[in-house]
């Protein structure tokens, strides 16, 4: 039982001492792992945020997710430092429902939804019962209703707050299309099969898609372009301010603004305009 007793402690001991270096690991101030969804932005970390911070002597990493849902959650949990990949008005509406107490950094460029297809040349040759495809999470599901209803293909009921519209609030359909809502991620591989799909702009430079082949692209409203999200209780730590400063630095803008970058094309965000590239 002695000799039991000592292994059962040793073995505790070096669980304990395990689980130390880990957390030390993990919270290493020197090191920021970004999460990012599959797209461009995981490039955008790497080509125009991670340099200026490795000068700033931190170690940056980029971890890629497969969905809309885990980024937030791993940087609530403490998985990963920082994550961009969802715009203004996703963000409130996860961390409220949620309950998670993440905090925005600043907005970034973003490249907008965009209508699609394999099958037609211009929206003048939907059909009654052509199916198109859009984002089934909440809030992109309403932005691409608003979306379609700037195209004029549906309106949506007029007592219904457009933020949260889902489809049974399309008021009217003139020419009876057929929405599918799915994961997001998914959109782009549906275009081999119906006629038409609201591709969110990250997922559709993921799937090697030229954003100018859209048959119309969205406006992107400043709550509709993308974020740089922290823990709240980060906010005001030196990394975060770090990472601000890099993104409002020249060096940021020279790469976002360089022709030969997928970037050149995204909506920027205000500040950003304000000013001279």
């Amino acid at each position: 039982m002695g000799i039991r007793h000592t292994l059962r402690a040793a073995a505790g001991a070096l669980l304990l001492v395990c689980g130390l270096q880990a957390a030390h690991a993990n919270s290493d101030p020197h090191t920021i792992v970004f999460g990012v969804a599959p797209g461009p932005y995981g490039d955008m970390v790497k080509q125009a945020i991670a340099p200026s911070l490795k000068e700033k002597g931190y170690k940056v990493v980029v971890r890629e997710f497969s969905d809309y849902v885990q980024p937030n959650m791993a940087l609530s949990n403490g998985s990963i430092d920082a994550n961009l990949f969802q715009h203004s008005l996703y963000f409130t509406k996860f961390t409220a429902d949620k309950g998670l107490k993440l905090t925005k950094l600043l907005t970034v460029p973003t490249a907008g939804m965009g209508f699609y297809s394999h099958k037609i040349k211009s929206l003048d040759e939907l059909k009654k019962g052509d199916i198109v495809t859009l984002s089934n999470d909440p809030t992109n599901l309403a932005r691409g209703l608003r979306f379609l209803q700037s195209l004029k293909l549906i309106t949506i009921k007029e007592n219904i707050d457009p933020t949260k519209a889902s489809e049974r609030d399309i008021a009217s359909n003139p020419k009876g299309l057929v929405f599918k809502p799915l994961e997001a991620a998914q959109l782009p591989r549906t275009l081999d099969s119906v006629t038409a799909s609201l591709v969110n702009g990250n997922f559709a430079i993921a799937a090697g898609m030229d954003l100018s082949s859209a048959l119309a692209q969205e406006h992107l409203d400043e709550n509709l372009k993308n974020i740089i999200a922290v823990r709240t209780e980060d906010a005001d730590k030196p990394f975060a301010k770090d990472i601000v400063a890099v993104v409002e630095s020249p060096a940021y803008r020279v790469v976002i603004y360089d022709p030969k970058n997928v970037y050149t094309a995204f909506q920027k965000p205000d500040w950003m305009t304000a000013a001279k590239p």
